[in-house]
């Protein structure tokens, strides 16, 4: 697969190391554009077991149905709950922030939102090694 497209409705950004995903949402999510999302995640499952992820939502624009309901994208959400230490939003809309806060204490995944104007406080945070619990 190529390098992000510009005209993606996500774009990947550098996270610094190999185990740290970062991606910012700058359009309306297409169905296209989630299935290459989740094929990147997955094969950072396969390479690096355990990682990372920050997701930016400066630019969110709502999502098609068909990237809603992706069997892709639902697949790397499920295989999340072994491989995903810690994931953290930024600009998270109202719905999806309580989403977040409501279902993280159920999961294994360290997950925080953040507001955009605390997306520096997001990158410490996500940078910072997990201890062990």
């Amino acid at each position: 697969m190529s390098a992000t497209a510009p005209n993606r409705s996500i774009q990947a950004e550098p996270g610094g190391r190999a185990d740290l995903l970062v991606f910012e949402i700058v359009a309306k999510i297409t169905e296209t554009d989630i299935e290459w999302m989740a094929a990147r995640v997955q094969a950072a499952f396969d390479t690096q077991g355990e990682i990372d992820m920050l997701i930016i939502m400066r630019h969110f624009d709502g999502a098609e149905l068909g990237a809603v309901f992706d069997a892709d994208a639902m697949k790397a959400q499920m295989r999340s709950l072994k491989h995903v230490r810690r994931y953290g939003v930024i600009g998270a809309p109202f719905w999806a922030k309580a989403m977040i806060n409501l279902f993280s204490p159920l999961t294994p995944v360290e997950e925080k939102t953040f507001a955009l104007e605390d997306e520096a406080e997001a990158r410490i945070w996500i940078s910072t090694p997990r201890t062990s619990s």
